[in-house]
């Protein structure tokens, strides 16, 4: 099958250009170039909030084999600036594909650029780190590409979240079927008297809610800036705090003093990717952002002799939790660089991970965290009525 192509640019903040193909022509959008070792899942990745702001390239060779469907979302919208690929596959093939990923970037305008070495350029960025880059349909001259990327930079890291959180609070309710709905036994109701949980959304991914409610979970999603009171007021059994995208550290103070309310009460807390950042804040600890960050899903995580395979999507970690303020303990390491991926309160029933337990995509070796987190949930209710 032959599609009309158009000549297209991608320009690294290093100088380097790179000349490829898209599927649509005027467009021009900036991010952060990120790369990506998952083979699979592209369908999660692009709708996933926490690479908002980022460009995204995968490093496996072909994409959209198995084409677009209506399911396997993890948010409402496109959250990528732009996608980087070698090759992207015109003709899907699959029982559940609706269209072809070419189809889904054309209608979304989702810029993208194709027909480069992406094994060439993942090495400059672990070499170079993660850095701003351009998709243009259009070239750009030294100048104009020096004023748009410290325009980008200027920016970027601010409101990130604001932009992504939910503007309304809502009770979840899949109306849908999900990818959980072929994996795992999904309760089609709830049960009478289910777990309350209140999920603070940072840029929130549907199977994580999906995972609760198929737990027998009420699930009450709020904004991120939604105050102390309000949430208290909602009498959770339970609070989940969210993945989402940016630098930790930007979020507001006043945000932080919140969860430190929060942990400071005995309702379980369960932070998952920047929830676990904004925890281990609250916590005491500290965070840094990483070179080139981790995003993949055969990511392995564990102490000692125990290992599970992780899907992981993040910039930055945390450290010094032995420092004299930290109230963590470290449960788990990611095992291929030694940084922190699991803790658990010291007195509080709170515990949070680095990656992500839903696994959408990924394996799921560690979907038995929310069994732990429905525990401790009914063990506290147990113990306060």
């Amino acid at each position: 099958m032959q599609m009309k192509r158009d000549i297209s640019f991608l320009y690294l903040e290093d100088g380097s250009v790179y000349r490829g193909w898209s599927f649509f022509n005027t467009f021009r959008s900036t991010g952060e170039v990120v790369f990506n070792t998952g083979m699979t899942g592209y369908q999660e990745i692009i709708t996933d909030p926490s690479y908002y702001n980022q460009i995204l390239l995968f490093t496996y060779p072909e994409i959209g084999n198995t084409g677009v469907n209506l399911t396997d979302i993890e948010s409402d919208r496109s959250c990528i600036k732009g996608l980087i690929c070698k090759n992207i596959c015109i003709q899907s093939s699959n029982w559940r594909s609706k269209s072809s990923l070419v189809s889904y970037l054309i209608q979304y305008r989702i810029p993208h650029i194709f027909g480069v070495d992406t094994r060439y350029i993942t090495k400059i960025i672990r070499s170079k780190g993660a850095m701003i880059g351009c998709i243009s349909s259009q070239r750009l001259i030294s100048i104009e590409l020096l004023s748009i990327i410290r325009s980008f930079k200027s920016s970027y890291l601010s409101r990130m979240v604001n932009d992504i959180t939910t503007r309304r609070n809502y009770q979840w309710s899949p109306d849908l079927p999900t990818l959980s709905t072929y994996i795992f036994d999904k309760k089609k109701q709830l049960p009478v008297n289910p777990l309350k949980v209140v999920v603070i959304d940072y840029g929130v991914k549907f199977n994580i809610l999906n995972r609760l409610f198929s737990h027998g979970c009420s699930v009450q999603v709020v904004s991120f800036d939604t105050s102390y009171e309000k949430i208290i007021a909602l009498k959770p059994d339970g609070i989940l705090l969210s993945n989402g995208p940016g630098d930790p550290a930007s979020i507001e103070k006043q945000k932080i003093s919140i969860i430190q309310k929060l942990i400071s009460l005995n309702i379980p807390v369960f932070g998952i990717c920047l929830g676990h950042q904004l925890l281990s804040l609250a916590a005491g600890t500290n965070t840094y952002k990483l070179s080139f960050g981790h995003r993949g899903l055969n990511h392995p995580s564990g102490l000692h002799d125990t290992v599970k395979v992780t899907s992981q999507n993040h910039g930055y970690v945390i450290y010094n939790t032995q420092g004299s303020n930290s109230l963590l303990q470290v449960s788990g390491y990611n095992l291929n660089d030694g940084t922190i991926s699991i803790v658990a309160h010291k007195i509080k029933p709170a515990f949070s991970v680095q990656y992500h337990p839903e696994a959408s995509p990924g394996s799921h070796d560690s979907d038995f965290l929310f069994e732990h987190f429905i525990k401790v949930m009914t063990l506290c209710k147990l113990m306060t009525s």
